[in-house]
């Protein structure tokens, strides 16, 4: 696509640029099928897990997981709507709010969060690898830990092994993640029912972890506390899906109409996270009485398989996590890094970008405790993701009226470079929205250096993604009204003439 007239090449690149009509092939089942592809992934299963270590029945666990979901699934809808009227990345769209040089904090913040997950689910890839290796070779490999990073030799060799399987298609670009996850989607829905078959099958039945009673109940060791295990736990799964909330427009910008990506998000998202969720709780059910405690991990699961059902089982989840890693944690960061500098930095590069950092992070420590996955990792990063959602929704339906010029979004000194390219009320409202939680944060994550905070901030970090969202949009709100008229239009400066409304 040629560039804006007058377009900066500090904002603009092919990749960055609005899709044509013929780039628009995405139909609501391909929205489900990418749903669908990174619902059923690992992390996911285990979610439900957290929740019934911390004391929730197993229909408490599957409700909240997916109440979770309903919930983030309105920003998803609410901001993809940009991206299919417009053509337009997350990064792109954030400049109507934030400015044109701004708008690199939000990408940045996003991106970052972003190469965490990639590598906690490379980890996870690879941990297949060396589990299946175990199997093949009938002991475990790898040895001791190695000095200062806590694995072995084998764990880091499979993987980097796996990380580097999935340069394949940073290389290929979107085109062949959305075949990827088109095409395996169905595959994973069977697995599901296969593996649920398979338990019931080996039991008799579905175990004793689903008349478990919740612990919250009177007389259980919990009595009373349910609320105060629930709300963090909600904040935490919506924190799950918060990325994907913000970055929704680099997939809907692909969309053939705006039915497409709200039917097939719709479907795509709550339902499958909820079954999921039941069907995690249903299996691990079932591993208390075939192998005498509860086993969440999938991986351990298909470990203990006999036969060629165990290599069938792990090619699978390898399958399984690459699609959803690329899907969920490459596309966003590729994009986001591209905005910081289009001219030397292509979706390519981003994405060479984001597999380097996923490197550097060594998830496997984020994944050391129920503490650092959940109140740490999950909810530290829905305080900092919820105010940036807050102020796009805002600015994109209460002050633009839904109407941008796109032409606009791409020129240095144009409607949205503000001052110096900086919009402050965004600076100053996405600051308020994360200020509150920072304390909370502190004695989360560092609670021996951090052990005086309130439990006014403690309450306060539960409902972090709660909490930024309505603060930010507040302030944002606040300080742009009277200030910013919705953009006029002239007919060739909106490129969304040629789109779906």
């Amino acid at each position: 696509m040629t560039a804006p007239q007058d377009a900066s090449q500090d904002l603009w690149n092919h990749d960055l640029a609005p899709t044509g009509v013929a780039q628009r092939t995405w139909r609501w089942y391909h929205f489900a099928a990418l749903w669908v592809g990174m619902v059923i992934s690992i992390p996911a299963y285990m979610l439900a897990s957290s929740l019934i270590e911390s004391g929730m029945s197993a229909w408490q666990a599957v409700m909240t997981v997916f109440l979770a979901n309903v919930i983030v699934l309105v920003p998803m809808l609410l901001i993809g709507h940009a991206g299919t009227k417009y053509g337009i990345p997350y990064a792109v769209l954030a400049r109507s709010s934030f400015g044109t040089r701004g708008a690199r904090l939000p990408a940045f913040l996003r991106a970052v969060v972003a190469c965490g997950w990639y590598g906690i689910q490379t980890w996870f890839g690879g941990s297949m690898i060396y589990t299946l290796l175990g199997v093949l070779l009938g002991a475990p490999i790898g040895g001791d830990a190695l000095p200062g990073l806590g694995i072995n030799g084998g764990q880091l060799a499979c993987f980097l092994a796996f990380w580097a399987i999935q340069m394949y298609f940073i290389v290929h670009g979107m085109e062949s993640i959305r075949k990827l996850e088109t095409y395996t989607a169905p595959l994973k829905i069977a697995i599901c029912f296969l593996l649920l078959w398979w338990v019931y099958d080996k039991v008799g039945g579905f175990g004793p972890l689903l008349a478990q009673p919740s612990a919250f109940l009177e007389g259980g060791p919990k009595s009373g506390l349910f609320w105060s295990v629930f709300w963090p736990s909600l904040t935490a799964m919506i924190g799950y899906w918060a990325t994907l909330a913000l970055n929704i427009p680099d997939f809907t910008r692909f969309a053939k109409t705006q039915r497409d990506q709200v039917v097939g998000q719709t479907l795509g998202l709550p339902l499958p996270m909820g079954l999921l969720a039941a069907l995690a709780v249903t299996v691990t059910s079932a591993t208390i009485v075939l192998y005498g405690k509860a086993l969440w991990d999938p991986v351990d699961v298909a470990s203990r398989m006999t036969g060629v059902a165990v290599l069938v089982a792990l090619l699978i989840l390898l399958i399984d996590t690459a699609s959803v890693n690329l899907a969920a944690n490459l596309v966003g960061p590729a994009y986001d890094f591209s905005a910081l500098s289009p001219k030397r930095i292509s979706y390519r590069v981003g994405g060479y970008i984001t597999a380097g950092i996923a490197l550097a992070m060594m998830p496997w420590k984020i994944l050391e405790s129920t503490q650092n996955y959940i109140f740490i990792w999950l909810t530290g990063y829905s305080a900092l993701l919820g105010p940036i959602a807050g102020i796009m929704i805002v600015d994109y339906y209460f002050i633009r009226k839904t109407t941008l010029d796109v032409d606009q979004l791409y020129r240095e000194g144009g409607s949205y470079s503000y001052k110096g390219g900086w919009n402050i009320a965004a600076v100053v409202a996405f600051a308020a929205g994360v200020l509150p939680n920072i304390p909370g944060f502190l004695n989360a994550a560092l609670p021996a250096s951090f052990p005086e905070v309130s439990e006014t901030f403690k309450t306060i970090y539960t409902y972090a993604w709660f909490v930024g969202v309505v603060i930010a949009a507040i302030v944002y709100g606040l300080m742009m009204k009277g200030r910013t008229a919705p953009v006029t239009v002239n007919g060739r400066a909106n490129r969304a003439n040629n789109y779906p409304t």
